[in-house]
């Protein structure tokens, strides 16, 4: 594990202890979301020609400021209307500038599927995930044992979420693969060089069973690249930054669709 995730990883222990006694679980359970049924991410990814997976994202560790003005439901509104099959909503405050209120506002603003994105290290995060609108988790490989991708994996789905694991190389993703995941993201970002090369995906792609949906993030930036990746049986493709420091980034979404589907 790289040392910033080392970083967020002890600070997030400590950020979901306090939340626990701030709201106890019954108390997320209560939610008036928390019955509410999810549309499938995985579904509408393989029956749409872009794949297009957004993202409200207003920083991050390497890129510092990416956008703090935008309103939050402006940008789900726009993302939608421009086509996307989903949103990802960075949740982190500490490192991303994010929260669950950002969660909150994108499903009041949106009916399409958002993913939680977060640093899951505990239970209590999934059902929260619920309780906030979230559609799907994600997991991130490099910071759970097997045993934590199969008990958090198990209670998303038990709890009509869809589940979306992301990996970097190929030990994260052999010791990851289980039945209770619907998709698989391959982070085209070294965690501990910070550089991107889509290789990464390419790489990985024959290694992923057919029946997760296949997910490329970060790096993505040119229609060519999806067309690429379109080859190698990918289906979903998350696109943050690129839209986010946008004067529109729905506008931005909307135009790269359709250059997309031309």
């Amino acid at each position: 594990m790289s040392n910033i995730l080392n970083l967020i990883v002890a600070d997030k222990r400590l950020e979901v202890g306090l939340r626990k006694q701030l709201i106890p679980i019954k108390q997320l359970e209560e939610s008036v979301l928390f019955e509410r049924q999810s549309p499938s991410l995985s579904k509408r990814l393989i029956n749409s020609t872009s794949g297009l997976i957004t993202e409200h994202k207003r920083r991050s560790p390497s890129k510092n400021c990416i956008n703090q003005n935008f309103n939050t439901q402006d940008v789900a509104k726009g993302y939608e209307s421009a086509g996307a099959c989903g949103m990802s909503v960075l949740t982190d405050m500490k490192y991303f500038g994010g929260s669950l209120e950002d969660l909150l506002t994108s499903r009041a603003s949106s009916e399409m599927p958002l993913i939680r994105k977060e640093f899951i290290i505990d239970t209590y995060q999934i059902i929260e995930a619920k309780a906030y609108g979230a559609d799907v988790i994600l997991l991130i490989a490099s910071i759970l044992s097997r045993n934590q991708i199969q008990v958090f994996s198990t209670l998303a789905q038990r709890l009509g979420m869809e589940v979306l694991l992301e990996v970097h190389n190929e030990n994260e993703l052999n010791k990851s693969i289980m039945p209770s995941l619907n998709m698989i993201g391959v982070n085209n970002r070294n965690l501990k060089t910070f550089e991107v090369n889509l290789e990464t995906s390419k790489i990985l792609s024959k290694l992923i069973p057919d029946e997760f949906v296949k997910i490329s993030e970060s790096g993505i930036r040119l229609v060519e690249d999806i067309k690429c990746l379109q080859t190698y049986g990918y289906k979903g493709f998350l696109i943050g930054e690129n839209f986010m420091k946008t004067e529109n980034p729905g506008a931005s979404a909307a135009a790269f669709i359709k250059q997309l589907n031309r």
